[in-house]
């Protein structure tokens, strides 16, 4: 028990720290609030119901300022690589913005379930002694429960609360990922794109916070209507953010080199690559294609390296959108020459214009954080390989120059050994170039799981060129695929059979058509792990 403790908290203590510093925060303003209007003369009239209903509005104000931080991708991008990297999981904002989302429900229907259901009813019950303590605040004539929800603060609370639970339940997974099947028109409410569109009602309910805290019943002296105060900051680092996607988009022009649908429905696009753009193996990019839609961003993996002159990604069709982007460079594609079946290709040289695209990135993604480990075990799931390619590529890169490095430095020095033998005695020999600093990263194990013969040919030829260039075995390579049965079971004894024995004849898998050996059925985990854990000890192991 004592083990996994320590296992979590060395997992989870950034996660663990954030989330207690939050949640005290939340306490702390809450406690303040509280206590503060149960000194006012409200307190007697309205009682608990408005204490609580205050409290929770303070957690309000401060999570909806926060709740913008996690989704400032360019600011999160640019922190990551500072120090602030050490202590704060910034891999985690999207988990963050959704945590502080759940936040905001439960401090809504505290908040407006008190207002709506208990202190507004205590108010418009209360004897005339009472009411009189609030005359400056509600005026001489008692209001009705009509006139307190038909008020500025009634109203924009209403509209609030009804545009932030469309955009909260169009956002759950159900929704989002087409889950829920409804019948027609309703399937429109369903998928991506209303996921998308609805969390722009967000604008909408930022103004009507706004208006919401200037017109308060109970404060008004304006230094103390502090909701402005609490979102100014963020809602400016938010439009700059936006600012910035916008015209940058529109800066980085790339032209489409190549397109290609393999099976599995599997678009790769490769592009030009702006001069501007500076990237790391595994991060991502957003993708916008205006004939599908003038307004919908898309992320996607970079799976070309730095060193490529190139960009790339491999988009597999999963949604609306990405069924579109698939059927409208469908029509622009063409068999290859050589009339392989199953692939759809199109570059430059194609009678039809291919689509233009737009790109907004790169974006910081925990895989890009690869280079901090001394071996690497990647684990890929099906079209989930991408960002791994991009950093099998660039560790092949970095491979080859250092063996053209190492014959460089080795010529030099067998140049110097042989000029210094030629010279007087008296002539000082020539230091040989230094070696620069090898990469931290030694070793890297990619296993590939995937239920679909085809999908290895999604990535069939960079798989070919790390094994065939990586000569000293620093990248080692597994393919497995689930839908046919382990090895060693009579099922698939017969493929088992004819795989090694093509594997030894030509040196290709009859399955993959690469030169890496395809397992069948999943990894057996437990034994890899082993095997890591005891070929490496010493080594820091990145997964």
């Amino acid at each position: 028990m004592i083990k996994k403790l320590l296992y979590y908290l060395e997992e989870n203590w950034k996660r663990l720290w954030v989330v207690s510093l939050w949640i005290m925060i939340m306490i702390g303003l809450f406690t303040w609030k509280f206590f503060q209007y149960k000194q006012k003369n409200s307190f007697q009239v309205m009682g608990y119901c408005l204490l609580t209903a205050k409290g929770a509005a303070e957690t309000l104000k401060f999570n909806m300022a926060l709740i913008l931080l996690p989704v400032c991708r360019n600011t999160i991008t640019w922190l990551r690589s500072t120090k602030l990297g050490l202590f704060l999981p910034f891999d985690d904002n999207i988990n963050f913005h959704k945590t502080i989302a759940a936040a905001i429900a439960i401090g809504v229907l505290l908040h407006a379930g008190n207002h709506l259901a208990c202190d507004f009813p205590m108010l418009i019950k209360s004897s005339s002694d009472h009411y009189d303590l609030l005359i400056n605040d509600f005026g001489s004539h008692k209001p009705t429960y009509l006139d307190l929800v038909k008020g500025a603060e009634g109203v924009t609370g209403i509209l609030m609360i009804i545009c932030m639970a469309i955009a909260f339940i169009l956002a759950t997974r159900w929704f989002r990922r087409n889950l829920i099947k409804l019948p027609k028109p309703f399937d429109r409410i369903t998928g991506f794109n209303a996921f998308w569109y609805s969390h722009h009602l967000f604008i909408v309910v930022y103004i009507l916070l706004v208006i919401h805290g200037v017109c308060l019943y109970l404060v008004h002296i304006w230094y103390r209507k502090t909701t402005w105060m609490y979102l100014a900051v963020p809602i400016l680092l938010y439009a700059g953010e936006r600012t910035l996607r916008f015209f940058r988009s529109g800066f980085y022009t790339v032209r489409l080199s190549k397109v290609a649908i393999y099976p599995g429905g599997v678009l790769a696009l490769l592009m030009s690559k702006p001069p501007q753009i500076r990237y790391k193996s595994g991060q991502y990019m957003f993708v916008q294609c205006p004939a599908v839609s003038p307004f919908e961003w898309h992320p996607f993996s970079i799976t070309s390296a730095p060193g490529d002159d190139y960009l790339s990604v491999h988009i597999r069709q999963l949604g609306d959108w990405t069924q579109e982007l698939k059927r409208l460079f469908s029509e622009v594609c063409e068999p290859p020459v050589s009339g392989k079946s199953g692939l759809l290709w199109a570059d430059d040289t194609t009678k039809k214009g291919l689509p233009k695209l737009l790109i907004d990135g790169p974006y910081g993604a925990p895989a890009q954080d690869y280079w901090k480990y001394d071996v690497l075990l990647l684990v890929g799931l099906g079209i989930g390989a991408t960002p791994f390619i991009s950093i099998l590529k660039d560790m092949l890169h970095n491979i080859v120059k250092m063996e053209e490095q190492a014959d460089l430095v080795s010529d030099s020095s067998r140049t110097s050994e042989l000029r210094s033998g030629s010279n007087d005695s008296g002539t000082p020999n020539r230091v040989p170039p230094k070696r620069k600093k090898t990469l931290k990263t030694t070793n890297a194990y990619f296993y590939w799981v995937t239920r679909e013969q085809g999908s290895f040919d999604w990535f069939k030829g960079v798989m070919n060129e790390v094994a065939e260039l990586d000569q000293r075995g620093v990248i080692e390579m597994h393919n497995y695929l689930t839908s046919v049965y382990e090895e060693g079971d009579a099922r698939s004894a017969f493929i088992t059979m004819v795989q090694a024995l093509n594997q030894a004849k030509n040196g290709v898998d009859i399955v993959s058509g690469t030169r890496v050996r395809t397992h069948f059925a999943r990894p057996k985990w437990k034994k890899v792990l082993s095997k890591l854990s005891s070929k490496h000890c010493n080594a820091r192991i990145g997964e």
